[in-house]
């Protein structure tokens, strides 16, 4: 990693794309996939859509897409967007019961009148493949077995691809939420060694925030606020790490600005950074699920 002082301003950071990342693990998955058909037991990722929202149903076909590439089972159960609370929850207990099924998914959002996390609570921890059940967020923060929020383990796993060291760096997230800042900070902080980092964990609520990121060897914006990280909050030379998005209709809003590659030694691209990445978590949970349940 530059440990530099200053940057040119013209200077453009190396990018970090998230593709390459997602084909070596689907690459690593293809043979974990053959080995279990070649034991009788072919792999099953459940889905749950609730409504007929087509960002939603986008993301359902292309994850069922991605299945049939790698060889998995993805039975589908499609609700109305009246759906009552207690239908949901039977569709997810049907997924529990159904032996086929090794992990299992519901989209999110669900419709306003529904509550997801109440949901998830019906969810068997083992099935959960976005790995937010609270069963497994607690194995996260005790450092147990079992599935890692996608995001999150995605970010570490292209950190460790690009031969990003962070142990012992002081690593800087931007951003407290459950799905994406909250379980990173306790992934790598952990004694491992693509983490074992000093992690520090601000939010907008803190006083002069970019305090700490401009000190971060590795920041990381997990905020879901676009543009949030703005190149006078960055360290030259360090690494930059947009994880947090929001949309305005299609269009896909990063938490850092592009412009902060003048400063940064090494960031992700705004299009295609840990967005594939985090896919390809979903289906090493998905397959490391069959592997249990095989076992």
């Amino acid at each position: 990693m530059a440990r530099t002082d200053e940057r040119d301003a013209r200077a453009t950071a190396k990018l970090l794309p998230g593709a390459p990342v997602a084909e070596a693990v689907y690459e690593d998955l293809r043979a974990r996939i053959e080995q279990l058909v070649q034991r009788g037991h072919r792999p099953g990722l459940g889905t749950i859509l609730v409504g007929d929202d087509d960002a939603s149903a986008g993301y359902i076909r292309m994850k069922h897409e991605r299945a049939t590439q790698l060889g998995l089972a993805s039975p589908h159960q499609q609700l109305s967007s009246d759906t009552t609370q207690a239908e949901l929850i039977a569709a997810i207990e049907r997924f529990n019961d159904d032996p086929t099924v090794d992990a299992m998914l519901v989209q999110h959002p669900v419709p306003d009148h529904l509550d997801y996390g109440a949901a998830l609570e019906h969810m068997d921890p083992d099935k959960d493949v976005d790995g937010l059940h609270p069963v497994n967020m607690g194995r996260l923060a005790l450092g147990l077995p079992g599935p890692v929020p996608c995001t999150p383990a995605g970010i570490e796993t292209l950190l460790d691809h690009y031969e990003i060291p962070i142990s012992g760096r002081e690593v800087v997230i931007v951003g407290r939420g459950t799905t994406l800042g909250r379980p990173l900070a306790l992934l790598l902080s952990q004694k491992r060694p693509t983490a074992n980092a000093a992690v520090t964990v601000v939010h907008t609520g803190v006083d002069d925030w970019p305090a700490y990121t401009r000190r971060a060897d590795v920041l990381i914006a997990a905020a879901g606020i676009p543009g949030i990280v703005q190149p006078e909050h960055v360290k030259p030379g360090s690494v930059v790490i947009s994880g947090g998005v929001r949309y305005a209709g299609r269009k896909l809003l990063p938490d850092v600005d592009e412009s902060c590659a003048s400063v940064a030694a090494a960031i992700t691209p705004r299009l295609g950074g840990v967005g594939p990445t985090t896919v390809a978590m979903l289906f090493r949970n998905a397959v490391s699920a069959a592997e249990h349940h095989g076992d």
